[in-house]
């Protein structure tokens, strides 16, 4: 997992009046997401003959 189980919970949660319950399959489809991102973004810097994953590799994929 790539992800910090507990610190992902905790945002996820949220705070203040409203708070939310995280299922635990919650937290495993997050982090395949997040594995399917750095997958997007090796892609998309080796695309453009790069070697340096930059921020927006992540943010426009």
């Amino acid at each position: 997992m790539l992800l910090v189980g507990s610190k992902t919970k905790e945002a996820l949660k949220g705070s203040g009046k409203t708070t939310y319950n995280v299922s635990a399959d919650a937290l495993d489809a997050l982090n395949e997401y997040v594995y399917w991102l750095v997958d997007q973004a090796q892609k998309k810097c080796a695309a453009n003959g790069r070697k340096t994953i930059r921020a927006y590799d992540i943010l426009a994929s």
